[in-house]
């Protein structure tokens, strides 16, 4: 052996002392085990991965934030409270203007949300309503236009609720069954709420809008029944079928208005606050009392416009009319009745004979059935006699004895026959008992038993009645007492005849009534507004 071999075997067996010396002091507990080294390791190691996951979740953050930017925020939202702050002039559509024709135009347009409809994150369609009218319109996610939250917020939104939409008309390829405006979509551009839903609606009107007769399918729909409609009115009349039945009552009344001012009437509007009862016998019953405290004596609701009516013919007016309430106090708890209803009344001079009122009647009725519907353009009256049609009756099987007057059940029932054997819903029954009649009515020249008056039906129920009435003071005093009325108690009514008053006649219509039998509605309350009667006075 070398002494340079020897001298590196010494340094080893040092070093190996050394090293042995130091896992004997650590063993000792002068310092961290190896265990323990392993175990901080590991947790610098951790610690170090943490860190990392951090960074990067906090970079993807960055990145989903950056990606989720709101860059439409400035094209949705709730508007500020409507308090006619400017007026910008800006141009509103009307849905049922808008067609194919339109397509590719901007428009602006404010309707209710019908229906919302959300496809994922991405999409929401809405069907958007006026009136009658409907359209659908499409909200898609678009890179720097339509956000995903603008989206989000849109399928949010109840339905019913009031919004302004911008947006560019698209032709569609096929016709959209769920609108009124089927051959067009609205794809939106800017969305905002003008009025929301603050309360729970009562009822969907999807139920509302189907049919009373129509079956209920558990889980499908519920049926919405008259007293639910009627304690909502307000929700109740958006069906499209309330709306169509309200706009052919504007109608009617039209019409009527029309047809008299071209044969030259005038209009009039008489007080609907009397000291005295319109009518006599059953109907004097009806009167309403109304209390005012400031005016002395009594007060009394006006059942018709009757009295006022003949008082104008007496001023010379010659042929007026009105349009305007009437009230009722009798037991109107029937599907045909109500204690508040709209009359449409009219009086005019008669030159030679009654049936002048009677015939220019039947004129304006089928001009308003022209008007409403074409296919009675070339209808022809039924004039029955009373007497004819008790014997209409009669040969139905009817006993005679009964029919004094025609109640409500035969009057259905002659509707029936006059259909079958003449083959229309409107006829007329002229020359009725004259004690059936009010004490303004005048009597048959040939029979006074009989008078010279009138009833219109249509379906077989009575929407107009009507007479010559009796303008001689002398006499209609008589037959004001033959009634149970005391003519001292009516002398503003009786004095404008005693200076002088033509012949004349006249007729009332319950607008109601005729629009319930014109759109077999089955319930006049549904051809009302807010309709009244003895258990209604709200809404």
């Amino acid at each position: 052996m070398t002494a340079g071999s020897a001298d590196g075997i010494l340094e080893q067996n040092k070093l190996g002392d050394v090293t042995d010396q130091n896992l004997e002091r650590t063993e000792a507990g002068d310092g961290p085990t190896k265990s323990a080294l392993k175990k901080a390791a590991k947790e610098a190691e951790k610690a170090k991965k943490k860190a990392e996951k951090a960074a990067k979740t906090k970079e993807l953050e960055q990145a989903r934030a950056a990606a989720d930017e709101d860059y439409a925020a400035n094209k949705y939202g709730k508007l500020p409270l409507h308090q006619s702050q400017s007026r910008p002039g800006r141009k509103r559509t009307d849905i049922s203007t808008l067609s194919a024709q339109n397509n590719e135009e901007q428009i602006f347009i404010r309707a209710r949300i019908q229906t919302s409809r959300l496809q994922g994150n991405k999409m929401v369609f809405l069907s958007l309503r006026q009136c009658t009218s409907t359209v659908q319109a499409l909200m898609s996610v678009t890179e720097g236009k339509i956000s995903k939250q603008m989206v989000k917020w849109a399928g949010s939104l109840p339905v019913e609720s009031i919004v302004l939409v911008e947006g560019i008309v698209k032709k569609s390829p096929e016709p959209i069954k769920s609108a009124t405006v089927d051959d067009i979509e609205i794809h939106i551009d800017e969305l905002w709420l003008l009025a929301g839903v603050e309360s729970r609606l009562p009822f969907s009107l999807e139920d509302a809008s189907r049919s009373e007769n129509a079956p209920e399918v558990e889980g499908q729909f519920n049926k919405v029944l008259l007293d639910t409609r009627l304690n909502n009115r307000v929700f109740d009349l958006r069906t499209v079928t309330n709306q169509a039945i309200f706009k052919l009552q504007h109608a009617i009344g039209d019409l009527f208005r029309s047809y008299l001012n071209n044969n030259g009437f005038i209009e009039i509007h008489s007080p609907k606050l009397q000291s005295a009862a319109t009518e006599s016998g059953a109907l004097q019953q009806s009167c309403i009392p109304y209390q005012l405290t400031r005016i002395p004596g009594n007060a009394y609701l006006a059942q018709s416009p009757q009295l006022a009516k003949q008082m104008a013919i007496a001023a010379d007016f010659e042929r007026v009319y009105e349009i305007g309430p009437v009230f009722r106090a009798e037991d109107s708890n029937t599907h045909r009745h109500l204690t508040e209803f709209v009359g449409l009344d009219l009086e005019m001079t008669i030159e030679e004979h009654y049936h002048e009122v009677r015939d220019l009647l039947d004129g304006m009725f089928k001009a308003i059935f022209r008007g409403l519907k074409e296919q009675y353009a070339n209808e022809i009256a039924t004039v029955l006699t009373f007497k004819e049609a008790v014997d209409l009756l009669v040969d139905d099987g009817v006993d005679r004895e009964i029919l004094d007057d025609i109640n409500t059940e035969n009057e259905k029932r002659l509707g029936r026959i006059v259909k079958a054997k003449y083959d229309t819903d409107y006829f007329i029954i002229d020359k009725f008992p004259l004690a059936l009649r009010p004490f303004y009515t005048m009597p048959d020249p040939e029979d006074p038993t009989v008078s010279n008056s009138y009833d219109f039906f249509m379906r077989g129920e009575e929407i107009l009645s009507g007479a010559q009435r009796i303008h001689d003071p002398e006499f209609l005093s008589q037959q004001m007492r033959g009634k149970g009325v005391d003519p001292e108690s009516m002398t503003g009514y009786l004095d404008g005849f005693r200076i002088g008053c033509p012949p004349h006649g006249g007729g009332g219509i319950g607008l109601e009534r005729v629009l319930m039998l014109f759109l077999k509605l089955n319930n006049i309350r549904r051809a009302s507004l807010f309709p009244r009667d003895p258990k209604r006075l709200e809404p």
